[in-house]
């Protein structure tokens, strides 16, 4: 999860599923850039290769381990939180193709995600997928404990 700080506010990058069951969806419809991993590949690697397929951009890190969440559906995600910018109007996803409309044996190309945005944490709250608020919520947290030892440290402003 990329993320940036904007007038003292967190941001967080969020993408929205391309192609056309998602077309007219948008709150809940939202998330952060994932995919699936390999079998034998590092779940932190797996993060960083998903995030470039879906946006262009390769992440650096420092990255933080944000831990896991599980869908609805019964998917688990696993995430990491990184600061970054970027224009998100820019961004460019890969690919996928698949039969539209159903059953016209036509084969349509469609972007993975169509858009993406930075949202702060409460519009990302109504954006995101319900189940991935959570880190959101861990993300919040990490850094007001990071500020709050800076602040101690006499590295932040008070």
């Amino acid at each position: 999860m990329m993320y940036r700080i904007t007038h003292g506010e967190i941001e967080v990058l969020l993408v929205h599923p391309g192609g056309p069951f998602w077309a007219k969806k948008d709150a809940g419809a939202w998330s952060m850039p994932k995919g699936e991993i390999n079998p034998s590949e590092d779940p932190l690697a797996a993060a960083q290769r998903e995030f470039e397929e879906e946006t262009g951009l390769k992440p650096t890190g420092p990255f933080v381990e944000l831990g896991r969440v599980r869908h609805k559906s019964g998917k688990t995600v696993t995430a990491w939180a990184f600061q970054g910018d970027c224009d998100p109007a820019r961004l460019e996803s890969n690919t996928f193709e698949m039969e539209w409309p159903p059953r016209s044996g036509q084969v349509k190309t469609f972007p993975e995600v169509d858009r993406a945005g930075f949202f702060t944490t409460k519009a990302a709250r109504e954006k995101i997928n319900p189940a991935e608020a959570e880190f959101l919520s861990r993300l919040e947290i990490l850094l007001r404990r990071d500020h709050e030892a800076a602040r101690m440290d006499g590295r932040a402003p008070k």
